[in-house]
């Protein structure tokens, strides 16, 4: 393949044929946000992933310098630096209940944290190459992560024991998530596959194939009924759940889309790229809402707060930022405060 390189996840080649000249962010429309409500510093480096607590009062990064920061979501006071990672911290989420909080990096392993304190309180190792991707499932009990060793392993969170390792995909697997009912789990990865399994038993349900280069992102719909990728084809695709079929494709970014995120009720996506920019889409028209263009590097990261009225998103110029995502001003004139 002619490509030229996008460097994602301190320093994984990710081979994008169709960005070669693309190294300034796209002018922003008339009708994108302007302004963030908060822009949270601290990292050092690229920001690759972002997340909620449970009641959306605090915000989580990883960072390309092994970091993981949290923060108050409605001041944006430090609360604590979760300091472990050997290398870079590649994705984080909270758990179900917002008490602990799980990073992936490219040290191989995952590390739980307790958020107030930034105290480690367990390492999940097993997996032969970086951990790219992280979940838990929606009881807590089980964590799942994604390996550039070409599996999905599960472990159980309170032992640290792994319960099972899922193999189908022929290279690296650079997401993984649970369904809301906790019975299935979804992956993606470099060969551009999404693969769909039986959480308890392992088994493989589906393979999805419609992206024609790697699926860096995959989600579940919050009632479970579809699914959302995205990838280095510049697109965001909707998805059966059940079927596998192919429901919609999302066009707009000028460049790879790194992630993708819903909102609570299921009625709205984000989805963050290349182009510099946050794109907040009607899930079910396709159509775009608004554009958040105010970070000055790749937008790497993205996720919805439990209520739906913010956005945070992480980019490549070593900040996070959080956003009115109210659906007033998405429609209206897309302006920040």
């Amino acid at each position: 393949m002619s490509a030229c390189t996008l460097r994602l996840f301190a320093g994984l080649a990710v081979s994008v044929a169709f960005v070669s000249g693309l190294s300034a962010a796209e002018p922003a429309r008339d009708d994108a946000v302007k302004d963030a409500l908060l822009t949270l510093q601290g990292p050092r480096d690229a920001v690759y992933s972002v997340a909620f607590d449970a009641d959306g009062g605090r915000i989580a990064s990883a960072s390309k310098d092994g970091l993981v920061k949290v923060w108050d979501a409605r001041t944006g006071q430090d609360v604590s630096s979760c300091k472990g990672h050997d290398a870079a911290a590649l994705r984080l989420t909270f758990s179900p209940d917002g008490k602990t909080l799980a990073s992936a990096g490219q040290d191989k392993t995952i590390r739980l944290w307790d958020p107030a304190a930034g105290k480690e309180l367990r390492k999940f190792t097993g997996c032969q190459n970086m951990i790219c991707g992280v979940a838990f499932s929606p009881d807590g009990k089980r964590l799942a992560g994604a390996s550039a060793d070409k599996t999905v392993r599960l472990w159980d969170v309170e032992t640290g024991q792994e319960i099972r390792t899922l193999k189908g995909h022929t290279s690296e697997v650079w997401s993984v998530a649970f369904s809301p009912d906790g019975g299935r789990i979804a992956s993606a990865g470099k060969d551009g596959t999404i693969h769909v399994w039986d959480a308890q038993s392992g088994a493989e349900q589906l393979v999805l194939k419609g992206h024609t280069s790697e699926v860096f992102t995959v989600v579940f719909r919050p009632d479970g009924k579809q699914l959302a990728s995205a990838g280095a084809d510049e697109t965001v695709r909707v998805w059966d759940a059940q079927t596998g079929e192919l429901q919609n494709v999302f066009k707009g970014h000028k460049g790879a889309v790194y992630t993708v995120s819903y909102d609570p009720d299921g009625k709205r996506l984000a989805s963050s790229g290349a182009d510099h920019t946050t794109r907040i889409w009607d899930a079910a028209a396709g159509t775009e809402l608004a554009r958040l263009a105010g970070h000055k590097g790749d937008d790497f990261a993205v996720a919805f707060s439990p209520d739906g009225s913010r956005l945070a998103t992480g980019s490549a110029d070593h900040t996070v930022k959080v956003w009115d995502a109210t659906p007033a001003k998405e429609v209206s004139r897309g302006e920040g405060k």
